[in-house]
Formats: structure tokens, sequence, C-alpha cells
């Protein structure tokens, strides 16, 4: 993909197409807005020296009246483009956070657990955010900057060639300086974006072992390292503003000392009579307006750093995700099919020498066939890789071999699946909510028999859960978890239950009646994977895979590589 050469990182117009149109506008706003200044200072220089030459009143009103209708069109199109800058910087951004949204769906849990999910929570909240100010000022400034500058200069270059000389020499100080500052800017707005990515991580580490931290007595050490790295957010946030002052004066400064030049030149030339008055004037209203767009666009970059820091980790996530997707879209080509084919009561749910890619570790080949009325168990060692064969079955997780779906190889198999893993994965709201998720119109009757069938039946449907499902033992998650998989089976959109560790928090008592109701829903036609270190399960299963602990070395890998792709080794 293509990185930022530039001010404006080209992917911003692949990913948010919303913003071809938004620039287009603007563009065409800010070019109408630049006629307007020429024609203002035009009439205003004309009345002004037919006013010092002593013309009548009647002759003056016409201009006057020219010159307030530009004033009046001039705010109508300030309106237009801040009008225009917000809604197309709505759009752009609400389509960055849905792709943003959509890669991380696409990459799946496996690409998730390799990443920071706190500072990725960062990008995807505060950073997403931020680009309003990215969208809505940085964007339009850059356009008025390319559009208003050149032709303004031309228009002086017109009137008076040594006055457009003097300001194309001393324009470009502006933007060195600009470059400048903005390398500083960008290099403390990143750091300060990182180390919030940090405080985020820290913060979210330290909740989630709270207990542990508590049983040990370290809480306090660690609420001291939560308050260091905040003490550093704070010293890069008043580092960033320091920067964005110093370069609020220089381009002020800079600017100032340019239109002076220019100012001092013309008056030794009027009193020289070298130069005549409505030339003059002409081009000292139009100079001021010349050096005002690089002023404002460097000032709009430092309201918008954060935002141009938020874009690059997005695009990155963007990037991998149209990687793994061309890669999917590659296998669904070879297979004759797409991940839809994989959907509804499914019969028969193969895995044919499925090799799943565990970090830098390739598993064993595994064999898998899970059929109507038969319970196939998946038994080995922690490590041997059990739940990695179920992450490769449900489309998280990279594998070589082949998924098969009634016969029809596909590239996961979610959409045939009900699936209950090892976390529960239950979010905010209701148990009912949890249970029938995904379903528009749940209905509350099947919820409680679900949840009866899980061995839940004291669960309220109604009760309402934290985040991350919080309110609920280990055991009572881990049970609603398996009465969402029975209610996405009850409803017909899948045809064979995937259940990974259903009993790890469950007391002998209540895994046999769960055992017993696995067998019922396998003896009415239901096939059932049930993935488990409880040697119980033999009580239940019909087929038994042992999965051995061994994993392939990397030099393994690359020669398994180079025998799948017929090279001799």
């Amino acid at each position: 993909m293509t990185r930022r050469t530039g001010p404006v990182d080209p992917r911003l117009l692949t990913y948010a197409r919303a913003s071809r149109g938004f620039l287009a506008v603007t563009a065409a706003i800010v070019l109408a807005q630049t006629g307007v200044v020429v024609a203002f200072a035009l009439v205003l220089t004309t009345t002004l020296v037919r006013a010092v030459a002593g013309a009548p009143a009647d002759d003056l009103w016409p201009l006057l009246g020219a010159g307030a209708g530009l004033v009046v069109l001039r705010s109508l199109l300030a309106v237009a483009s801040e009008h225009v800058s917000a809604r197309g910087g709505a759009a752009a951004a609400l389509q960055l956070r849905d792709a943003l949204v959509s890669a991380v769906r696409r990459l799946g849990p496996g690409w998730l657990s390799s990443r920071n999910a706190a500072a990725l929570s960062v990008t995807a909240g505060h950073g997403l955010e931020s680009l309003d100010a990215y969208f809505a000022r940085y964007l339009p400034q850059l356009v008025a900057t390319g559009i208003v500058t050149p032709i303004l200069l031309g228009a002086m270059f017109l009137a008076d060639p040594l006055s457009g000389l003097i300001v194309l020499l001393t324009i470009p100080l502006i933007p060195v300086f600009m470059v400048l500052i903005g390398l500083a800017t960008r290099a403390a707005q990143r750091r300060q974006y990182d180390t919030l990515g940090s405080l985020a991580a820290r913060f979210a580490d330290t909740v989630a072992g709270l207990g542990t931290l508590k049983a040990f007595g370290r809480e306090h050490r660690a609420a001291d390292a939560i308050g260091g790295v905040t003490r550093r957010y704070a010293r890069e946030t008043m580092a960033v503003l320091r920067v964005s002052f110093l370069s609020g004066f220089a381009l002020e400064f800079l600017a100032s000392i340019s239109v002076a030049i220019l100012a001092v030149t013309i008056g030794f030339r009027l009193l020289a009579g070298e130069m005549d008055l409505l030339v003059g004037l002409f081009v000292l209203l139009l100079a001021p307006e010349a050096y005002l767009p690089l002023r404002q666009v460097g000032a709009q970059f430092h309201a918008a750093a954060e935002g141009v820091a938020a874009t690059a980790d997005i695009f990155d996530v963007l990037d991998a995700a149209a990687s793994f997707g061309t890669a999917s879209v590659g296998a669904s080509e070879r297979s004759g099919t797409t991940a839809a084919r994989g959907g509804g009561r499914a019969r028969r749910l193969e895995a044919r020498r499925l090799r799943v890619q565990r970090g830098d570790r390739l598993l064993p080949p595994v064999d898998l066939t899970i059929e109507r009325g038969r319970i196939t168990w998946l038994r080995g060692p922690s490590g041997a890789g059990k739940s990695s064969i179920v992450a490769a079955l449900m489309g998280f997780a990279e594998f070589d071999g082949e998924v098969l779906v009634d016969g029809v190889a596909v590239p996961h198999a979610r959409g045939a699946v009900a699936w209950a893993g090892q976390r529960p994965g239950l979010v905010s709201g209701s148990v009912a909510a949890n249970v029938a998720l995904g379903d528009n119109a749940p209905d509350l009757a099947r919820v409680r028999a679900c949840l009866a069938e899980a061995q839940a039946p004291d669960i309220d449907p109604a009760r309402e859960l934290g985040v991350g499902g919080s309110g609920l033992s280990g055991g009572q998650a881990q049970r609603v978890a398996i009465a969402r998989a029975l209610y996405r089976l009850g409803t017909g959109r899948a045809g064979v239950l995937v259940l990974d560790e259903p009993s790890s928090a469950l007391d002998a008592d209540t895994e046999a009646a769960l055992w017993h109701r696995i067998r019922h829903l396998a003896d009415t036609g239901t096939g059932v994977l049930l993935v488990s270190h409880r040697e119980s399960a033999a009580s239940i299963a019909d087929t038994t895979t042992h999965l051995r602990e061994s994993a392939a070395s990397p030099r393994e890998m690359a020669a398994d590589s180079r025998k799948r792709n017929g090279v001799r080794t």
C-alpha cells in the first residue's frame, strides 16, 4: 500500500471515499472565495482612489454597493464552506469508523490477540473522534492553500511584477518554518498519542488483574505506575502545546515581516512616482490574503495533529485487513465457493489435513468428521491445539488443508456452526440479549428453554450484565454462552454444535447433566464437536480424536511449505 508521502495520506481517498466529493466541493467553494477576494480588493482600491481624486458621491455609491455585496457573498461562501466541511468530515470519519470495525471483524480474534486491545480501543474511540478537526479544518485549509495562494500570487504579478516577485521570494519562508515546526509537532503528538495508548493498556491490564494484585498486596504499586504514565501524558500534552504556541508565533511573525517588507517597498515606489496608487493599494490588499492560507494551514495542522497521528494507526489496520481479505478471496476462489455456502442447517462438517499455524509453530495435521447424530470428542493435553482447531473451523486462525460443509469446501464453517468458546464473550445488557445475540426478535420462551438446557434455569433472562458480562460467576457465564449456542442451533441458523471446554467451570453433577443434554441433542440429529480435557466426556462420545503435543519447528514449516508448493528438498 502507498504510504504518506505528503501532507495527505493517499490511502485516505481509498478508505474514506466520501472525502473525494467533499474535497471537490471544498475546492469549488475556495475557488469562488478567491474570486470574491480579488474582486473586493479591486472594488475597494478603485473606490479609495476615486475618493482621493475627489470623485462625487454619486459615482462612489455603486462601487460601495458592489463592495457590500461582495462582503455578503464572501460571508455566505464561508458559511457554506463550514457546512460542507462539517458534513463531509462527518461522512468521511463515519466511513473510516465502519471500515475499521469491519477490518477488525475480518481479521478476527487471532489477529486481535496479537495486538494491544487497549491501544486499539483508543484508536477506535479517541483517535476517530480527533479526526473531526482533521477533516473539518485541516483538509479544507490545505485545499485553500493550494488554490488561493497561487491565484493571488498570479494576480499580483499581473498588477505589478516587482511586488509579485517580492511575495514569491518571501512566501517560502512560511512553509519552510512550517515544515520544520510541523516535524517537531508530529513527533511530539506521536509521543503523546503513544503515551495515551500505554496509559489505556496499563489501566486495562491493572483492572483485569486487580484481584491478583490485591491478593499479593501490589495494588498500590500498580496505582503508582498508572500515576507515572498519567504524569508523562501530561508532560507530553504540555510539550505539544508549547510547540503549537511557538508555531503560531513564528508563522505570524514571518507573515507580518513579509507584508511589512512589501508595504515599505510600495511606499517608497509611490513616493518616487514609480507606481500608480491603484496598483499599490490593490497589491497591498492582496498580500495578506496570499500569506493567510499558509498561516492557517499551519495552525490547523496543530489542531488536527492528533487526527493525523490516528490515521496512521487506522490505515495500518485497514492495510492488514486488505491483505488478509485478498488472501481469503484467493482461498475462496480456489475452493470454488464462498463463506456463505457454509451457512444454514448443515448435515456434515469435515476437516481434512487441517494444519493450524500458531505463532511460529505449525500444529500437526488433523482429520475431523462431525456428522448428524454423532458426538466427536477432540481431546489432548493443554497446548496441543484443541482451541486452535476450533478457531480454524470458525475462520479465526490461518490454516492449511480443507474445511468442508456437506462436501463443499469453504474458507470457514462459521455460518454452519453454533459455537461456545472457552471465553463466554458476553456483552453488557440483559441475559436474554446475550442468549439471543444476533436475533432481531428474541423469543423469550426459547431463551428460558435454552438456559434450562444449559443447566442454568435459575438465571433470570431479564438480569442486566455489566461490561464483559460482569455480574455472573465463571460457571454461570459459561452456561449462558452454552445457552447462546443452543439458541442459535434451535433457530435453524446452524446445524453443527461446537463446544470448547463447556464444563471447565462446572461441578461434577452439573457437568453430568450437561453431558446428558448434549447426548440427547446428538440422538435427535445434531452433529456435535466436543472439545474437553475431562475424561467424563468419553461416556457420551461416539468418536475420539486425540491430538499429540508436538508441533512443527520453523525449519519443518519451511520444508512443509516447499513440499506443498512442489519444490524438491
